[in-house]
This record gives structure tokens, sequence and C-alpha cells, in this order.
């Protein structure tokens, strides 16, 4: 028995050895422990500092074992590019994931594979987000519009300090109700539950149980907390199939209104063989953009006001430029950006300090590559480290501070660095990076012209240490916005 026991442990060991030993010209890292990889080097530090410092070790491009799979990590801007841009279709594969696949059915745009199917949803998917008012008001519009709501509610909860996330939160759904649905979802709880059930997921999909799920298939149907996310899905697509009833009920053939309605249309059109457009793709592309629209708008409305009372002299810089351009009548619109070049200048700052998304979405190799010199098989997950691009001191003259400057040359005028990557690049560039900088540019402009933004605890600065994660947020605050009018 002592003998056949020592054989066991010899054969595990043996296992862990080779499942941990790095192929042949794989980037270099840390050995990790069986199962859980490196995971114990991020518990009780900040992820991002721990990843400065192994690049410091290793190198801008290393290895660590992730729940008891090996993955690519790059560091700064050149190795970055390389993965996004210069060698971006070679890594424009995303890694097997059980856990979303067995959800998603690799379906969708966001985790689905870089292939013809991918690139017909995504090609049609981004005509339907430009062109979804067809005969109606455009997107600007809309945007402008819905910043006049954020105004009035702002404007009725400016006796005292209150925290803006609800009414942040509020706008950015509603525009991107608009787009997909047609119509706004304020006060329905079905539609605040799936949103919620969504973001819970994607907290559950970067976790431990999700990582376990992954890595030991003999758990998967064990009732273990990664089961809420099956749970979680079948609750969000029962809801969605539902609206594509009522649409399908509603629909005029060529008066398409919204997204839902593009996407019914192009069914019909399809019904041929091997077709991609199909009920199932559409349900999981509304999960796609519904998450991917909202967080990270959320989370940068909600920086960015934090920044403007964390920096008062910014904010006020920045209102004597849009007064002085565009006056008090003056009705704004999204070209007005190159007149503003100091305003465009902060956004875009408080972009690069924040990097919401700092990881990104998790690219693969689709096929046997080379990374500046190390040999990367097929299939291997790569991680491009965002944050570490906007904090790159050989790209940015202030890499470390908050400071405008970064995107403005000696004469004053707005100059954006090939190293600003808020929304990745490349082929799997985000696909809705026109929407968001629109919404950015036309919701801050507007709450700068009609409001100033104070700090009401004045023992203590404001905190811009942010909460890592798949977005990354502030802590809860309350601020102070005063109507300018009445301040003056």
């Amino acid at each position: 028995m002592a003998i056949l026991s020592w054989l066991i442990v010899l054969s595990l060991l043996f296992l862990y050895l080779w499942k941990n030993q790095r192929p042949k010209g794989f980037p270099p890292g840390p050995w990790g422990l069986p199962l859980i990889g490196n995971l114990l080097q991020f518990s009780k530090k900040d992820p991002l500092k721990v990843l400065d410092q192994l690049a410091q070790k290793y190198g801008p491009i290393f290895s660590l074992n992730i729940g008891g799979t090996l993955a690519v990590f790059t560091h700064g801007f050149p190795s970055v590019k390389e993965v996004l841009v210069t060698k971006g279709t070679e890594f424009a594969g995303r890694p097997d994931n059980p856990i979303v696949d067995d959800i998603v059915k690799k379906k969708g745009i966001v985790t689905a594979s870089y292939s013809q199917t991918w690139k017909e949803q995504r090609r049609l998917s981004l005509m339907f987000l430009r062109n979804f008012g067809l005969g109606k008001k455009s997107v600007e519009e809309k945007i402008l519009q819905e910043a006049s709501y954020l105004i009035e509610a702002i404007a009725e909860n400016s006796d005292s300090p209150f925290d803006p996330h609800p009414f942040l939160k509020t706008a950015v759904i509603n525009i991107m109700s608009s787009i997909l649905f047609g119509k706004h979802f304020e006060n329905d709880s079905s539609f605040n539950t799936a949103l919620d059930l969504i973001h819970q997921s994607i907290e559950i999909m970067m976790g431990p149980w999700a990582m376990l799920y992954n890595a030991v298939p003999l758990v998967r149907r064990l009732p273990l907390p990664h089961q809420r996310m099956a749970r979680n899905a079948h609750k969000v697509l029962a809801f969605l199939e539902k609206e594509v009833e009522e649409h399908k009920r509603t629909l005029i053939p060529g008066e398409s209104q919204n997204f839902i309605d593009a996407y019914l249309e192009e069914i019909k059109k399809a019904e041929r063989k091997a077709s991609s457009f199909e009920e199932e793709q559409l349900l999981i592309l509304l999960v796609d953009l519904l998450s991917a629209g909202s967080q990270t708008m959320i989370a940068t409305l909600w920086w960015a006001l934090l920044y403007l009372v964390a920096f008062p002299e910014v904010q006020e810089k920045c209102q004597k430029e849009i007064d002085a351009i565009l006056g008090s009548n003056s009705n704004l619109q999204c070209e007005d950006r190159e007149k503003l070049p100091y305003t465009n200048a902060v956004i875009h700052e408080i972009q690069r300090c924040t990097t919401v998304g700092p990881l990104g979405v998790p690219h693969a190799s689709i096929q046997n590559a080379k990374l500046c010199g190390y040999q990367i098989p097929k299939g291997t997950a790569i991680f491009t480290n965002l944050h570490s691009v906007h904090h790159d001191e050989s790209q940015w003259k202030f890499p470390h501070e908050f400071n405008p400057s970064n995107f403005l040359n000696a004469k004053g005028e707005f100059v954006k660095p090939e190293a600003f990557l808020p929304f990745s690049a490349g082929p799997r560039v985000c696909l809705g990076e026109n929407l968001a900088r629109m919404e950015l540019f036309l919701f801050l402009t507007t709450i700068l012209r009609n409001f100033r933004l104070s700090w009401p605890d004045k023992s203590q600065a404001p905190d811009l240490t942010p909460k890592f994660g798949p977005t990354q947020f502030p802590s809860s605050f309350k601020i102070s916005m005063k109507d300018r009018q009445e301040s003056d």
C-alpha cells in the first residue's frame, strides 16, 4: 500500500510538472501552484501593480498560470501594439472559456471566435448601430435629448450633495435601450433585473468558481456557485426572447426603427442555406451590446465627474472654453469637439488615467505565431494590459499624473497619441467606439455648461483609487452640483 501511495503521489507530481512546463520558446514567468496557478500572487495586492512588478522582472511579455492554463501578458505600448495592430489578425481569436462557451455557444461578437460568421455579425451590427433611427432622430439628437433629461434630474436633486451614479446609469441605459429596443425601460423592473444579472454574471466569469469550472470538468454539474451564471443566463434570455417576439408582431417591413427590427429583417433576407443570421445569434448579440455598451460608459462618466471635482481648475478652464466658443444659446454638436481642444483633451485624459477596462477582453492566437521573438502556440490566451499602455513612460509627457497636456501640442491644439487605446484597436476594436465618444462629449459638455461641480467634504480629498475588476469603478461618492447661473 505504501508503494502504491507513493506511486500515486509521484504520478500527480509528474502530471503537475508536465502541465506547468512552458513550451519551448514560450514567454517566461513564475511557477504556479496546482490548480490555482499564480492566483495567490494577486490575493492581497492591486493586480495591476503585481503585473507591473512581473513586467519589471520578466520583461514586457511574460506568462502566468491562470487556473491551470498558461496565459501570456503584454506590458507597455510596443508589445500591446504588436498583438492588437501589427499582428492583429494572427491574435484576433478568443481563448476557450468553457463556462462562457457553454452558455453563449460561441455566438455573438464579444467572445465569439474569429471567423467568417463573426465578421458577418460584426459588420451588420455596426451598420445597424449607425442607422438605427432611419427616418427619425439621429443618434446625436437622441443623446442630446437624453442629456436634457439628465440635466433636469440633476437640477431636481441639487439642493444637497448626492450620488450621481443612478442618474448617469439611467441616461446611458436609455440610449442603449432606444438603439436596441426602440424604447426606454426606466421603470421596468424586468429590464433592470436583466441588466443586473448580466453584470453579476460578468463578475462570476472573472472569479474563482468560473476558473474551477474551466479547469475541472468533473465539477461542472455540481451545485456550486458557478451554477448561478447559467440560471442568470436563462432569465436574461427569457426576457430578451419576449422582447424579440413583441418586435416580430409590430415589425413593418422596410421600416426598421431599432436594432432588433433591423436584425429580424436581415433574418428574413437570409432565409437561405448556411446563413449566420438567426434568432439565437440575435439574443446573444443583445447581451453583448447591453453589457459592453453600459458598464464602461457609466463608469467613465462617473469617473469624469469625480476628476472634475478633484481638479476644480481644470473644470473651470473647460467651462470658460465652452462659454467662449459656444455661448449660452448655441446648440451642442459633436463637431464642436474640434473647437474645444482643451475640453476634448480633458475627456481623453480622464479615459487615459482611469482605463476602465484595464485588461480588455483576452485575445488568442488563431495559429502558431511569434510575438516579439517568443513562440505562441495556437489558442493561447493573451491579455493586453491597456493600463500599462496608458502609463507607458516612453509614450506620454506626464504618464503618472492627471494632465490634459498629454493631449495638447505646443500650440494648444488637440492631438491623440497612438498609445491612447481605451477602446482597444485592430480587428477586435470596440464596436461602439463612435457611439461612446459621442456620449462622453455630449453628456459632459452639457453638464459643464449647466452646473458647477464641487466636493462637499472639505475634511478629505476625493478618492481616485479604482476598484479593480473587468470594469474599474470608483468608490461611491457624493458631490454638489449647483446651477451655474445661480452660482454666478
